[in-house]
């Protein structure tokens, strides 16, 4: 897959070999107009559909292994599956911890949680929006690399529908579930309760 420099919302800076435990991919560094950088890694190999996870970044989960979401699993199991699907692409987009609030607000909520409230019920208490996440950018690297039909690796409708409103044809959905744990129980039943996750 062969990445195209010049986008309107993005711009590829370069492109390196990163090896992982999951297998070698090529890393696409992006830099959005909005000044976050984002991250894409291509798995070897050709395909006219290729499986795609749109992963948001989330450091308590991805680096520190909070068990109180799924992200860090997901991220990891995605990385699994696409180094071993042909042309695979992880799009790590920066910029959007905590559904998009930011890591300092992901901690207020936290600390709303623990009071009893649900991701939902603390972002509304902080005046913070239920999900602030756009996925503009993420398409825009899509079309920098010239994926414009894909399947799509999530549990989320609305990541679906947000990247066919960008004019990515999402030709199939597969899900990513992940097990629950103590942690992260009433974390899940809330993405499927009020956001329609698929679990």
């Amino acid at each position: 897959m062969q990445a195209r420099a010049v986008n309107p919302l993005v711009a590829l800076v370069d492109v390196a070999d990163l090896p992982t435990a999951h297998g070698p991919f090529r890393a696409h560094a992006f830099r959005a107009r909005s000044g976050v950088e984002h991250l894409a890694l291509v798995a070897p190999g050709q395909s006219d559909l290729p499986l795609v996870r749109m992963h948001s970044e989330c450091l308590t989960g991805d680096a520190l292994g909070s068990l109180r979401c799924d992200c860090g699993p997901q991220l990891q199991e995605s990385l699994r599956r696409l180094a071993t699907s042909p042309g695979g692409v992880l799009l790590y987009l920066r910029g959007q911890e905590g559904r998009g609030i930011g890591l300092a607000n992901k901690m207020r909520a936290y600390a709303l949680q623990d009071r009893g409230l649900d991701t939902v019920e603390a972002n509304q208490a902080l005046g913070l929006p239920e999900d602030g996440r756009d996925y503009a950018e993420a398409a825009a690297m899509l079309g920098a690399l010239g994926a414009r039909r894909i399947r799509l690796l999530t549990n989320n409708p609305d990541k679906v529908a947000a990247l066919q409103g960008h004019g990515v044809e999402v030709a199939g959905v597969e899900p990513l579930v992940m097990p629950a744990n103590p942690f992260n129980a009433g974390y899940l039943a809330t993405k499927a309760r009020k956001f329609g996750h698929r679990l």
